[in-house]
């Protein structure tokens, strides 16, 4: 059932505050819960707002709209409007959450579950509300089958005349479209099934019109120039290259269309807000206009998977929520692309689905099956021809089981029920993985627990002392490193005596530190970063682990709460890690689909279903971490320690030219991290913290420079096909082997088999493929046949009764 949500704004402004009104109730019944709120004042918000407009109305698209003014030259980057977007985002969800707000959020998150169809109407007569990005609101984010519409203050429902007609009517008009392709459009609309669209290409007033007037109309499109006026109160449409109508030239012929049973209205054209504010005096049920000018290839998108989700099933409001998340794939081109469809809803009305619109559900074809008998007997032939058909009728029946089978066990794995026992697969088959080459472009400074002792007269804060960090860094830059990585927390400035080690961390452009950004779901506050550091040099050293706290995954970049201390997108290793590539003019690149690009290296990020993992939270950019082999785990890097090198005993060599990590293996700071190999004596294996970030810059510079393998996945469907395949081969064995010995020396063999394939394609191949889930699979479906075709099927093959019958005849 699906909920309907009402938030009610009653007068106000930005300068005073809102009153706000929560309304909550299922679809088609009255509110069961209400609340009242208030939203206060916040001046800057629609600051925040008019500056990304601005920014936005300002880019280079390739066909601006009419009715906006053309600028002499573009003044906007794609940047400016992404840093712009950000900052309104993080401005509406900041001012959602205060707290005379609070009880409405909390009334939202106690009456409201995640898997429920919502539809939440934003009802206010406010334009500057209404232009807001509603659907950047963190509550909307949260449910994944909620969309949020704008509805004006009054209403009143419709009642529309009966209609006779089984297909799905259509007036498309198609406007001037001088500098626009509306071609697309309608091949978007003709491709739609069962339905009737009558197309009026640059249509005068009258054509237009004596349409509406003479004909039932179930959605009304438009494709062409649009615009708003500034106010918000008038848009208008551009009909030909000479003609343009505001909603009320067409009052009447609309009021007609409406009360003939016109139920929604597609502007798919620029700046439309206003021409749905003035469309809602005519009481349609519902709109989808764009907010702002809306480029081509945008528009198309948008139109194509709104009509595929919305004709194949899916509710109106869940149809646009997809259509516009799709967008998002368009932001690298075009930014900002998934903000511009809205709803624009009368409340008095519940969105149809696409039968309701009028498409009849078509009749299945029913086929015609023919049953002879004979009295007379048959002869043996004809006997064995049947028998022949009985077992592979049983077959096919067998090979329909096996997939219902590998269906659940892929149902089951998508729920991330199988999750622990992959990760563990996963570990078991890189163990075995054989020896690699050293790292020769690191060196880690280990500070052990000498060091640390060695420091005490220097009361040292933490493993290393000022005085001696001051000591260790001019010793690295005499034998000039390429970077350095202090992978050490200085969360406090240096000591004011100390001015020497204050102009080397200011200055020295090849020194990254760290600092943690806050995790409000563990409450961790974060970790300030050493007040030296410039934050262009700065890197994050969170880590994501995994539910028994193994690090498989290596976090490149994410965006930093607004509260966090730490405000670096990227990790401590990508930045060490760019700073050697960029030695060999090797810059970082985004391809359109959001991978990172080194060279010739494509780092694509984990989804929430990669491999193994199913439901994960994969925010940020995460891969998965190509560890060294178990062999070369602790020694694939050259380690010495704080006290060699401040005492001269490295090499120059050793430094020159290298990254050069420092951090602390002294047990009693406690910074290991678990990895998914295990010591000798079975226990998990744990490595320094410094280590693990030299794993991780190991990677990047091994896949770019080496062109080492990142641990790759195969795509869903791949894997599902894999899991069915095994699933279909137990049932094939059940009823080709008959003894159970030789069924069960062929099982081990096939097992063996499946896990020989899975460590082969991880070792020459680098990917990871399902292990656990085709086991399961095989063994399940083995089982399940082989009960079904003796206690069930209750078959003989034809060369047995072949046999039988010989037998007889004897």
């Amino acid at each position: 059932m699906t909920k309907l949500v009402v938030l009610k704004f009653g007068k106000g402004s930005f300068d005073a505050g809102f009153p706000v009104t929560l309304q909550i109730g299922e679809e088609n019944s009255r509110a069961e819960t209400e609340v009242i709120g208030e939203l206060p004042p916040d001046e800057e918000l629609p600051v925040n707002f008019n500056c990304w407009q601005t920014i936005y109305r300002n880019l280079d698209f390739s066909a601006r709209p009419k009715g906006l003014p053309k600028l002499q030259k573009v003044i906007s980057t794609d940047g400016e409007c992404l840093q712009a977007a950000q900052k309104l985002r993080d401005r509406l969800n900041q001012w959602l959450q205060s707290q005379t707000f609070r009880n409405i959020r909390e009334k939202w998150l106690e009456k409201l579950q995640k898997h429920d169809q919502i539809r939440v109407i934003l009802q206010t007569e406010d334009y500057q509300l209404q232009k807001l990005p509603w659907h950047l609101w963190e509550l909307i984010e949260r449910y994944p089958n909620a969309e949020i519409a704008l509805a004006a203050p009054s209403y009143e429902k419709v009642s529309f005349l009966p209609k006779s007609a089984t297909k799905v009517k259509i007036l498309a008009l198609l406007g001037d479209s001088h500098g626009v392709d509306i071609a697309t459009d309608r091949q978007l609309l003709e491709q739609l099934p069962d339905t009737n669209i009558h197309f009026l290409v640059e249509p005068s007033c009258e054509d237009l019109t004596d349409n509406l007037w003479q004909q039932n109309w179930d959605i009304l499109f438009f494709a062409g120039h649009s615009s708003s006026h500034t106010t918000g109160e008038t848009g208008q449409i551009y009909i030909n290259q000479t003609e343009s109508l505001t909603i009320s030239q067409l009052k009447y012929a609309l009021k007609q269309a409406v009360d003939r049973g016109l139920k929604l209205a597609i502007f798919n054209s620029c700046d439309g807000l206003g021409l749905a504010r003035e469309f809602a005096s005519l009481q349609i049920p519902q709109l989808i206009v764009m907010r702002e000018p809306v480029p081509d290839r945008v528009a198309q998108t948008f139109l194509k998977h709104f009509l595929q989700a919305y004709s194949q099933g899916q509710s109106l409001y869940l149809a646009v929520r997809i259509a516009r998340e799709r967008l998002q794939g368009l932001d690298g081109q075009f930014p900002c692309a998934s903000w511009l469809p809205v709803i624009y809803q009368n409340l008095a009305e519940i969105p149809p689905s696409w039968d309701e619109l009028g498409m009849g559900h078509g009749a299945l074809g029913m086929g015609h099956g023919v049953l002879v008998t004979s009295a007379s007997s048959p002869s043996s032939s004809t006997q064995s021809t049947n028998k022949v058909k009985r077992s592979k009728f049983h077959l096919l029946w067998l090979i329909f089981i096996s997939l219902i089978t590998g269906g659940l066990v892929v149902s089951v794995r998508y729920l991330g029920m199988l999750q622990k026992l992959e990760l563990q697969a996963f570990d078991r088959l890189q163990q075995l993985r054989p020896h690699e080459e050293p790292e020769s472009r690191l060196l880690v400074v280990t500070i052990t627990e000498e060091d640390v002792q060695s420091q005490s007269q220097e009361r040292p804060q933490g493993s290393l002392s000022d005085e001696s960090l001051l000591k260790l860094l001019k010793k690295l830059e005499a034998y000039q490193p390429q970077a350095i990585g202090l992978d050490i927390y200085r969360d406090r400035p240096v000591k004011s005596d100390l001015p020497e080690l204050q102009k080397h961390l200011y200055n020295n452009k090849h020194l990254i530190s760290v600092c943690r950004v806050s995790d409000p779901l563990s409450e961790h506050p974060g970790i300030k970063p050493p007040p030296e550091i410039s934050l262009e040099r700065l890197g994050f050293s969170d880590l994501v682990f995994d539910a028994d706290n193994i690090v498989r995954r290596h976090l490149l970049a994410l965006t930093p709460p607004p509260s966090s201390p730490c405000k670096t997108s990227y990790s401590f290793s990508v930045q060490l890690a760019l700073r050697y590539l960029a030695a060999n003019n090797i810059s970082l690149k985004f391809t359109s689909d959001g991978a990172w690009k080194l060279g010739k290296t494509t780092f694509k990020p984990l989804t929430a279903h990669t491999g193994g993992y199913q439901g994960i939270d994969a925010s940020g950019h995460q891969i998965l971490l190509n560890y060294r082999s178990h062999h070369s785990l602790k020694t694939f890097v050259p380690q010495v320690t704080l006290t060699e090198v401040v005492t001269g005993k490295v090499n120059a060599s050793t430094i020159k030219n290298r990254i050069v990590l420092i951090g602390t293996t002294a047990q009693s700071f406690q910074d290991y991290s678990s990895t998914p190999y295990i010591t000798n004596e079975g226990a998990i294996e744990k490595i320094p913290g410094v280590v693990l970030q030299a794993q991780m810059i190991s990677q990047l510079l091994s896949a770019v420079l080496d062109e080492r393998s990142l641990l790759s996945t195969w795509y869903l469907w791949q894997e599902i096909i894999w899991i069915l395949a095994w699933s279909v081969t137990a049932s094939l064995l059940a009823y080709y082997i008959e003894r159970l010995f030789y069924l069960t020396i062929v099982t081990g063999i096939t097992i063996a088999s499946l896990y020989g394939i899975c460590l082969i394609f991880l070792i020459k191949l680098s990917i990871w493929i399902p292990l656990v889930p085709p086991i399961i699979s095989f063994m399940v479906t083995l089982i399940v046949t082989t009960y079904f075709m003796k206690n069930y099927l209750n078959f003989s093959k034809p060369a047995q009764i072949l046999v039988i019958t010989k037998n007889r005849d004897k």
